[in-house]
């Protein structure tokens, strides 16, 4: 069960929503998938997704791939998203921690992903706590990059497409974290 934590809406316009719980349960047009810059979906919520979307997930994958190059942090791929609830699945590649520029790569995966929602004509999209998993991205810090790119995005005037944002946690430490941040974020 999804349990709302925090929740906001900027300038009447975009509604931004920090959630526990389980991503594949949110109702949203889009969902971001936390990728690697070849689009192998094996391991974290990657392959948990690769899984449930069925194989057409990996096949458009390879195939934008084949087409496009390695995709880089910030200019995110998109597929259809198979067998998952969702319109369109945005494949995001973070940074590994330990890389370099680390926040930078982080935000322009952010700022990428909410670009190409509204690219996709998408009119809410979940979005998880990128690199935090096997990228080893430490929580406090990406959260405040996150939260503060979607906060900056929503505050543009070109984020009027999207008007519903769910950064997605999936346990109680990057809730905790991440909570912590949306409080110095938006006061």
């Amino acid at each position: 069960m999804n349990k709302l934590l925090r929740s906001t809406k900027l300038d009447d316009q975009v509604e931004i929503q920090l959630i526990e719980g389980d991503i594949l349960a949110v109702k949203a047009d889009g969902v971001v998938n936390p990728a690697n810059s070849h689009l192998i979906h094996g391991g974290g919520l990657a392959g948990i997704l690769a899984r449930k979307a069925g194989p057409v997930l990996q096949r458009e994958s390879a195939a934008w791939v084949k087409e496009y190059g390695p995709v880089s942090h910030g200019s995110p791929a998109f597929t259809s998203a198979g067998a998952l609830p969702f319109k369109a699945v945005i494949h995001a590649v973070g940074p590994v921690w330990g890389s370099g520029n680390e926040s930078e790569k982080l935000r322009a995966a952010v700022l990428g992903s909410l670009e190409r929602a509204q690219e996709l004509a998408l009119d809410s999209l979940a979005l998880p706590a990128i690199s935090t998993g096997i990228f080893g991205y430490p929580l406090q810090e990406a959260a405040q990059v996150i939260l503060g790119a979607v906060r900056d995005f929503s505050q543009q005037d070109q984020s009027r497409g999207l008007s519903q944002i769910l950064v997605v946690l999936y346990d109680d430490r990057a809730a905790a974290a991440f909570s912590e941040a949306w409080d110095r974020i938006f006061p």
